[in-house]
């Protein structure tokens, strides 16, 4: 499963908008029900207004009916970090999964999988 998401992720790259940082992002959504959901960072130069690949997948699964994520990778094109989602978009992962993995990866076979838990150990919840 992780290879399969990873590579998904790097392909979702190549829809990135990153004129600013040039840094391409992507990120692929599993659901429950198997469904993929690929998303690439689009920057804005009002750097607020920018929207990260992460949430770029989960927002079409949900508008599309899938609220149940099984996992979730993420990959940029700096092969020298892992790729952690930000805290925006762990909140966001944290509405509809508490316990989905995320693959914060480096290249295709170099990645780390994390809870949510991990990332966002105090996560704001009602």
């Amino acid at each position: 499963m992780e290879k399969d998401l990873i590579k998904k992720a790097i392909e979702a790259m190549s829809g990135s908008y990153s004129p600013y940082s040039n840094l391409k992002v992507g990120a692929c959504l599993l659901t429950k029900s198997g469904k993929y959901f690929k998303g690439a960072n689009v920057e804005n130069v009002s750097y607020s207004l920018s929207s990260c690949a992460e949430r770029n997948a989960i927002y079409p699964a949900v508008n599309s009916g899938e609220k149940d994520f099984v996992a979730l990778a993420v990959i940029s094109s700096d092969p020298n970090t892992f790729c952690i989602p930000c805290g925006a978009c762990l909140q966001v992962m944290s509405e509809f999964s508490k316990d989905m993995k995320i693959i914060a990866c480096k290249s295709q076979n170099e990645y780390k999988i994390y809870t949510i838990k991990e990332l966002l150990p105090n996560l704001f919840c009602l």
